[in-house]
């Protein structure tokens, strides 16, 4: 069986799984409208009826025939079958369709204390975790130490972006300002979808970086790469960290950094600034 039509057998069997959970009370629907039931659950042409669909193409879709499906309709066979997101999510999946746009939102100055305990147990080592426009969510006790305490930036100012190109003492605590900003700013390009908090972002950074301006009117568009970043802080001397990205299963649209002293010797400056 190929890939394909194994994955229409599965989603044709999901379908008719999910439709014999459910009742036409679950539904609204009148239980004798269509007479004796013999079987449990709803029939095909009341489903096809719920989500707006002709009983011949939905018949067709659970018997795992190579139809054309459209995330409209798709949608609309999750909410006749009364599909969790964690259903839906699926649903899409077997149709060969993107994930739904389900993006929470996360209020960028009050870090959730689950994202708190995450960053915190990643102690000795620098931690914290974005959301998908690079506003900070949390971070630990080693971020606030070597690189800088997010909290000391303006409600709506506390942001990778903003503190790469607009905070001027990044630029000398950064060994290699210049490809660590445009790495950034590349990232943020390829993974933003520009919402409005994103074309807020860059509006107001175009403003207060000529670097970002020009940058941006360049197009950059790059995934993240494994590199090593060196700080120069002012209270231990250079620390070389190793840079790592982690996304959260729970919520793919969390980006967590972890930053690894790279020696024994850059251990030790982290540890000495910890106390």
């Amino acid at each position: 069986m190929s890939d394909g039509s194994a994955r229409r057998a599965e989603l044709a069997s999901f379908l008719r799984a999910r439709r014999a959970k459910l009742q036409p009370s679950d539904v609204g629907l009148v239980t004798d409208a269509y007479g004796t039931r013999r079987t449990p659950g709803l029939r095909r042409e009341e489903v096809a009826e719920l989500a707006g669909v002709s009983l011949t193409w939905y018949t067709w879709l659970e018997q795992g025939r190579d139809i054309s499906t459209s995330a409209q309709v798709i949608d609309a066979l999750a909410r006749a079958l009364r599909l969790d997101t964690d259903d839906r999510r699926h649903l899409r999946t077997l149709a060969d369709l993107p994930a739904p746009d389900a993006r929470p939102t996360h209020p960028p100055e009050v870090p959730s204390p689950r994202l708190q305990r995450l960053v915190d147990a990643a102690m000795p080592n620098v931690a914290c975790v974005y959301d998908a426009h690079l506003d900070y969510l949390a971070w630990n006790a080693a971020y606030a130490k070597v690189r800088h305490d997010p909290a000391t930036m303006a409600p709506g100012r506390r942001n990778l972006l903003w503190f790469m190109f607009a905070e001027a003492g990044e630029r000398a605590r950064l060994a290699r300002w210049e490809p660590a900003a445009r790495a950034v700013l590349s990232q943020f390009r390829a993974s933003s979808d520009l919402h409005p908090r994103g074309a807020q972002l860059v509006e107001e950074l175009s403003s207060a970086s000529a670097e970002f301006r020009a940058w941006w009117a360049e197009y950059p568009v790059r995934s993240f790469r494994p590199a090593t970043i060196q700080v120069r802080h002012p209270g231990v001397g250079e620390i070389s960290l190793e840079m790592f990205q982690l996304r959260l299963v729970e919520d793919p649209d969390l980006l967590m950094v972890l930053q690894v002293p790279a020696d024994e010797a850059d251990r030790a400056r982290v540890a000495a600034l910890l106390g």
